[in-house]
């Protein structure tokens, strides 16, 4: 008995010596940024949130210090945010079920999320499960300056300018992380006050570093904007950041900055092994494709699948198979926000093109405003019809209009000068000559009466004041009746495409 009692206090040490605290750990970040679609994209090709949790989990599987995070804008551009569902806007509501659904651990704004309005942006921060954070946004109500809060179970919670997680591993190394972030202000509204970014994001790293044995970026801001964050926090390891589509994965100084690809058509997944004595950080990064090989998992695909089924209810009163492919191609058609509101692009042409082929091309040119185009990314491989309704979710028929050429010269010259806003023009059959406009290689007659394929939009007036069927150099406009192409600019765009 007495060698039974040596040789188990023997054992309790040796495992005691096992676990020892090494003050080494791991966790894993899975980053994604700019997300639209719920669904895959591009044919079914690449993206869609069920194939993201079936990495989710498995990255869970293998570190349960794995943490799933969104760099901003998610509520807003999407077709199924602009459809109804019992008389109301479903504005961002699919999104956050999703990611609901995905257990996100933290999320930041981005200056999409203010699209939409204040009573629809504060209900779907109360609908989610997850921490918003910003450390430059704040919320204008009369004349008080406040936190943006998340109102949860009857308790109102502030959204703070960082997030902390405390993790351990089986050792009993003990870490917390803290998550800082900041959006661009590029999105002015009326219930929204932007701080400076740079001073606010420094401000909250003094406030939390003392917290927390490291510290993240989670941004939405332009790349040069992100290295100058680097350069101002060089301690910090990784800054996950957002707005830009294409992913990027550069280096300042010690600090890495990433970026995913829009839509979820990449995430990044980083390693991350932190020494707690030491307090040195090391990152593997990787870029992880998501496509067809990866299967979805089956929790959040009834989430999608519910949501989806109300898009294609919608969608399948204007055109009868939305997933049928009516174009592939191999030069990416560039509807991001930025290029598609200041200068001509070619889905802009595109669309500018379709116009006119639903009126068989009978009319001399067309035009359409950029802010109507709202996929904020860019087209390409296959494409289908839900397609061209993630391009122009908003509809609207396309109006036939005959005007002075006097009127039509102020309209561009309007367009031209709005660049970097919605109001500014793509066109079809329309060439600018230094300051002069033509078409057919013609300047145009101020005198002279011209045909126009021109979105019903702009003929209200909303972007272009003076633009209106009343101005007395229109001289006539046309309604298409609902069985005519015309009857809604995106029927136009997928029989065009179908045509080439």
């Amino acid at each position: 008995m007495k060698r039974f009692k040596i040789f188990t206090l023997l054992l309790s040490l040796f495992l005691g010596s096992c676990t020892v605290d090494d003050n080494k750990i791991s966790f894993t970040l899975l980053q994604l940024n700019d997300v639209y679609e719920i669904s895959s994209i591009q044919g079914g090709n690449f993206g869609g949130m069920a194939r993201v949790e079936t990495i989710h989990k498995e990255l869970l599987k293998e570190n349960e210090n794995t943490m799933l995070v969104m760099a901003g804008d998610f509520l807003n551009p999407s077709l199924l945010g602009g459809m109804k569902l019992n008389g109301e806007k479903i504005r961002g509501k699919q999104m956050i079920e999703v990611m609901n659904a995905m257990n996100f651990d933290v999320v930041a704004f981005g200056n999409h999320e203010f699209d939409i309005p204040k009573k629809d942006l504060q209900n779907r921060i109360n609908e989610s499960s997850f921490p918003w954070i910003s450390s430059n946004i704040f919320l204008k109500k009369l004349d008080t300056i406040k936190r943006f809060y998340q109102l949860t179970d009857g308790i109102s919670r502030n959204i703070k300018g960082s997030f902390i997680k405390e993790i351990s591993d089986a050792d009993g190394t003990n870490i917390k992380i803290g998550f800082i972030s900041v959006c661009i202000p590029s999105n002015p509204k009326e219930y929204v006050l932007y701080k400076d970014m740079f001073s606010s994001i420094q401000k909250e790293y003094e406030l939390i570093k003392e917290e927390v044995d490291v510290v993240i970026g989670l941004t939405h801001v332009k790349i040069e904007h992100d290295r100058k964050i680097a350069r101002l926090l060089p301690n910090i390891p990784l800054i996950m950041g957002g707005h830009e589509h294409d992913h990027k994965n550069e280096m300042i100084g010690n600090v890495k900055i990433t970026k995913a690809d829009a839509n979820a058509k990449t995430a990044y997944i980083h390693s991350i092994n932190f020494n707690k004595k030491t307090k040195e950080t090391s990152i593997s990064s990787l870029l992880k494709t998501i496509d067809t090989t990866i299967v979805d998992d089956k929790k959040v695909k009834l989430v999608v699948d519910k949501w989806l089924e109300v898009m294609n209810s919608q969608i399948s009163k204007i055109v009868e198979n939305p997933y049928e492919i009516i174009y592939h191609t191999n030069i990416p058609l560039d509807g991001r926000d930025i290029p598609i509101r200041s200068k001509q692009t070619n889905l802009g042409l595109l669309i500018a093109a379709s116009m006119s082929y639903s009126y068989n091309n009978e009319v001399d040119c067309s035009i359409v405003n950029g802010g109507s185009i709202r996929i904020d990314d860019q087209l390409v491989g296959d494409i289908n019809s839900v397609d061209a309704f993630r391009v122009l979710p908003f509809g609207g028929a396309v109006l036939k209009v005959k005007m002075k050429g006097s009127l039509l010269n102020k309209v561009l010259e309007y367009g031209n000068n709005a660049s970097g806003s919605g109001a500014y023009l793509q066109r079809s059959s329309i060439e600018m000559n230094d300051t002069l406009f033509t078409i057919d290689n013609s300047t145009i007659n101020p005198s002279k009466i011209y045909t126009i394929a021109i979105s019903d939009y702009l003929m209200k007036g909303f972007d272009i004041p003076f633009l209106t069927p009343n101005h007395p150099d229109v001289i006539s406009v046309y309604t298409p009746n609902l069985t005519e192409t015309s009857s809604d600019i995106r029927k136009g765009m997928i029989l065009y495409l179908k045509s080439l």
